[in-house]
C-alpha cells in the first residue's frame, strides 16, 4: 500500500487475468490501512472462495477483484448505502445545503492528483436543527477527472431526495459519506494535501442549480439530473465558527458493525450483513474492528496477555493514546452470541471499583471483541500460586484482596440494583490493579436472576473445576450462595497459597485443600495450611485465623448454611463479631458426575463443557 491508501495490480494472462486494487478512506493511517487491507484479503476470499468478482467494504477500507477490466464505470456496479433513521425536519432547507457541500467536495475529488483523489470538508448552517454538514467523497485515483465526477453523480442519487442525518454510499470506484458532526481525521487529510474546505451558508439558502449556467467554465460544476451546482465561493478571511452540536451517531453504529459481500452473476453470491444493532445502551461504547485491530498490533502474538476457553485477550493502545485489555472471542468457542451479549449488557451496566470496567465492544461479521480496562498487574493465580511472585503478597496486601473481592461479589448480589450470580469465581479471574487492589473480571456466565428468586437452575452447567458448588456442579442448582461457596475456596487458597485443583493429570490429589483446611481446623493446626512466605507475620494470626474460619464457613455442603455476602463483607471489616462454627464442608465435589468431563488436563484450567474462563499472563 502507498502512503496514500491505494494499490492496484493485476494477474494472469488474457482472458484469464485478474485486476484489483484497494483502497483506504482517506483520513485513515497508514498502519491503520495496512491491517483492514489484510483482514479485507483474507475475509473475501473465505466468503466467497469461488467467486470471480468482488467487492468487501470496511469501514476503513474496500477492496475489489474481478476478472473484467477495472473502472468500468457502470450504474450496475454493486453499490450499498447506509443512512441513519432520523430525518431532519426542515429537509428541503437542509438538502439544499448538502447539494452545495457535495458539489464543492465533488469537485475537489475530481480535480485530484493521480495519488489521492477526495474531497473532504463542511458547510455551517444558521438553521438551529443542523449547524454543521460534514462530508468527505473519494474516488480510486485511477479514475479518471470526468469517471471520479460520474461515479460520485450516481452515488449522490441515492440520498439527493432524502432527509437523512447521515448517509453512506460505498461503490467499489467511489464512496460518499456526510453526517453532522465531523467524523473524520483532519490532521491526517492535511498531511496528505487535502485540508477540509469550509463554507457559509448563503441568505437565503441558495438553491441548487439556480446561480450557474452550463458551459461556464470559470467554476467548476457538478450536473445531476439536469441541474447545475456550484461550489459557492469562499472568502479565505472569514473566520469560521465551529457550533458543536448533539448529533445523531446512528449512521456510525450500523456500519461500524457491518462487514459486505457482493459478487456479481458471473461466479457465485455471497453476503455477509450481520451487525450490532441488538447491543445498545449502556456506559460503553462501540468501537470498529479495524480501530481495536491496529490497537493490537493486528492481534499481534507479542501482545499477548493470556488464553481461556472463550478466546485470548491482548493488551493495546488506542490511538488516544489509552491502554487497554482486547478479549476476542474464539472462533471455536463455545461462548457464542447469547454469552457474548451477556457479557455486554450485564458488564456495562455495573460500576464498581472491584469490578472491571468495560469501555466497549466490536461486532463486525464473525469478530466478537470486548474491550476492557487494562489492569497492570494481571491475575491473581499468578501470584499466589507462583513460587516466586507469592512472596510480593504479604498477609496486608491478601487479606485487602479478600475483602475487596468481597465487597464486589457484594455489589452483584445487592447493590448494583440487579440480581447478579458471577458463576465462575476463581483466582484467574481476579485481576490486579498497579496497587494490587482486586478486580473481579469476565462475566460470560453470569446470570441475572429476577428480584424475587433467590435461586435458579439450569441444564448447562458450565464453570471450573474446584470452584463449583456441589448443588450446582451435580443438579445444575445456583443461587448467590454458589457465588459464596466459590468465595470460600478462593479465600482459603490466598491464605495457603495452594490450589484446590480437584485433579492433576487425571489423578486425584494426596489432599484435596478443602479437606485440608477442615481437618486442621478441627485438629486446631489452621495455621500449619498457612502459605509458608507468610511465617513471619506473627501479628496477623488473629486475621488469618478467621478467614480460615470464613472460608469453612462459605464452603458448607448444605447453602442454607453458608452466610450471605453481606455477612461475610461484616465478618471481615469486624474484627470483634463472633463467628459460628462451621459444618463438614462439600469434599465431594462430583468427581465422578458423568456430565462433567475434563477440558485440559493441567492445573488450574480445568472445567466444565470446555469452559475455561481467560488466564492471564503478566507481561
Amino acid at each position: 500500500m502507498s502512503d496514500y491508501g491505494f494499490h492496484s495490480a493485476s494477474v494472469g494472462h488474457a482472458p484469464d487475468t485478474g485486476n484489483g486494487f484497494a483502497l483506504c478512506r482517506a483520513d485513515v493511517t497508514p498502519h491503520a490501512c495496512r491491517v483492514c487491507v489484510k483482514l479485507a484479503s483474507v475475509q473475501v476470499l473465505h466468503a466467497c472462495p469461488n467467486a470471480r468478482q468482488a467487492a468487501i467494504w470496511y469501514k476503513h477500507c474496500a477492496m475489489r477483484y474481478t476478472n473484467d477490466q477495472l473502472y468500468d464505470v457502470k450504474t450496475e456496479d454493486p453499490t450499498y448505502l447506509v443512512s441513519s433513521d432520523r430525518n431532519v425536519s426542515n429537509g428541503e432547507r437542509f438538502m439544499a445545503e448538502r447539494a452545495v457541500l457535495v458539489a464543492d467536495l465533488v469537485a475537489k475529488a475530481a480535480n485530484g492528483s493521480s495519488e489521492i483523489k477526495a474531497g473532504v470538508g463542511f458547510r455551517v448552517s444558521s438553521d438551529n436543527e443542523f449547524s454543521k454538514i460534514c462530508g468527505l467523497v473519494q474516488c480510486s485515483p485511477e479514475l479518471s477527472s470526468l469517471d471520479c465526477q460520474a461515479c460520485l453523480r450516481e452515488a449522490y442519487k441515492s440520498f439527493q431526495s432524502v432527509a437523512a442525518e447521515g448517509f453512506r454510499v460505498l461503490n467499489p470506484d467511489c464512496n460518499v459519506r456526510y453526517e453532522l458532526s465531523v467524523f473524520y481525521n483532519e490532521s491526517r487529510l492535511a498531511e496528505l494535501g487535502v485540508p477540509a474546505i469550509a463554507s457559509l451558508p448563503s441568505s437565503p439558502a441558495r438553491q441548487p442549480g439556480n446561480d450557474t449556467k452550463p458551459g461556464n467554465t470559470t467554476r467548476p460544476f457538478l450536473r445531476i439530473d439536469g441541474k447545475n451546482i456550484t461550489p459557492e465561493k469562499k472568502d479565505d478571511n472569514t473566520r469560521l465558527v465551529y457550533i458543536r452540536i448533539a448529533a445523531s451517531v446512528a449512521l456510525a453504529l450500523i456500519f461500524t458493525a457491518c462487514i459486505v459481500f457482493f459478487v456479481r452473476a458471473s461466479g457465485p453470491s455471497c453476503e455477509v450483513t450481520e451487525t450490532a444493532d441488538s447491543i445498545s445502551g449502556g456506559e460503553f461504547m462501540q468501537y470498529d474492528f479495524i480501530s481495536v485491530s491496529a490497537a493490537t498490533n493486528g492481534f499481534d502474538v507479542a501482545n499477548k496477555l493470556g488464553r481461556g476457553g472463550f478466546g485470548i485477550v491482548y493488551k493495546g493502545n488506542l490511538e488516544t493514546g489509552e491502554k487497554v485489555a482486547v478479549k476476542r472471542l474464539s472462533k471455536d468457542s463455545r461462548q457464542g452470541n447469547v454469552e457474548f451479549k451477556n457479557e455486554v449488557f450485564l458488564v456495562a451496566k455495573l460500576r464498581h471499583r472491584n469490578l472491571v470496567k468495560l469501555l466497549g465492544f466490536s461486532m463486525e461479521g464473525t469478530e466478537r471483541l470486548l474491550i476492557y480496562e487494562f489492569v497492570q498487574n494481571a491475575s491473581l493465580d499468578h501470584f499466589i500460586f507462583d513460587p516466586v511472585k507469592r512472596s510480593q503478597l504479604d498477609w496486608d496486601s491478601r487479606y485487602k484482596i479478600i475483602r475487596g473481592i468481597a465487597k464486589g461479589i457484594l455489589y452483584l448480589h445487592e447493590e448494583s440494583g440487579l440480581k447478579i450470580i458471577h458463576r465462575d469465581l476463581k483466582a484467574s479471574n481476579v485481576l490486579l490493579d498497579e496497587k494490587m487492589n482486586p478486580k473481579v473480571s469476565d462475566f460470560g456466565l453470569a446470570r441475572l436472576i429476577k428480584q424475587d428468586d433467590i435461586h435458579a437452575s439450569t441444564t448447562k452447567i458450565v464453570g471450573t473445576y474446584g470452584y463449583m458448588a456441589p448443588e450446582y456442579a451435580m443438579r445444575g442448582q445456583y443461587s448467590f450462595k454458589s457465588d459464596v461457596f466459590s468465595f470460600g475456596v478462593l479465600v482459603l487458597e490466598i491464605v495457603s497459597g495452594r490450589r484446590n485443583a480437584c485433579i492433576q493429570k487425571g489423578k486425584m490429589n494426596v489432599e484435596e485443600l478443602l479437606t485440608l483446611a477442615w481437618r486442621s481446623w478441627q485438629e486446631g493446626t489452621a495455621l500449619d495450611m498457612v502459605d509458608p512466605v507468610l511465617t513471619n507475620s506473627a501479628c496477623c494470626v488473629r486475621d488469618m485465623m478467621r478467614s480460615i474460619h470464613i472460608g469453612l464457613l462459605c464452603v458448607q455442603e448444605d447453602p442454607a448454611n453458608r452466610p450471605t455476602m453481606a455477612s461475610v463483607a461484616l465478618m471481615l471489616s469486624s474484627s470483634t463479631m463472633t463467628l459460628p462454627l462451621p459444618d463438614e464442608p462439600a469434599f465431594h465435589l462430583n468427581l465422578m458426575n458423568p456430565n462433567i468431563k475434563e477440558a485440559n488436563s493441567s492445573v488450574g484450567s480445568l472445567s466444565v463443557n470446555d469452559y475455561s474462563v481467560t488466564e492471564l499472563h503478566p507481561r
